[in-house]
């Protein structure tokens, strides 16, 4: 062999691989989440027993499960209770709540601003429409 063969046969350096840009997020997730700030009373029993009642906002929802924020101080596993105001827009023009249940499937730490802690849950199979309940009637 040359002198030229030899230094042919050497390793070629290594190509740097691609990255995507610092900007772009990669979304495992299975279905889209929507951004959707919607009003939502949550129901469901704290670890020592106690039940509670809370409104607040979701951040986002999927068909599988939703994200919001709570004071109530949550575990993973709670069993939840969520009554979704929609808006007319979704509804031709009537009131219509979403009546669902879900299981508390992630949490996050309290943010510093407003000590609410970030609640993921997944929803079960089972859910209703109905109308928000008359005050003045009451509901079976």
């Amino acid at each position: 062999m040359t002198k030229k063969t030899l230094a042919s046969k050497k390793a070629a350096p290594a190509k740097k691989k691609k990255s995507a840009p610092a900007d772009l997020e990669i979304n495992r997730r299975r279905e889209w989440r929507f951004d959707l700030p919607l009003n939502v009373v949550i129901e469901g029993k704290l670890p020592h027993g106690a039940g509670f009642k809370e409104t607040t906002q979701l951040e986002n929802i999927s068909s599988s499960g939703a994200y919001f924020c709570l004071d109530s101080g949550v575990i993973v596993g709670s069993k939840l209770k969520l009554i979704i105001d929609l808006p007319k827009e979704l509804t031709e023009g009537e009131k219509m709540n979403l009546f669902l249940g879900g299981i508390t499937v992630r949490l996050e730490e309290p943010n510093q601003k407003n000590k609410k802690q970030g609640v993921a849950v997944r929803f079960n199979k089972e859910f209703k429409f109905r109308p928000p309940a008359n005050k003045s009637k009451p509901e079976c």
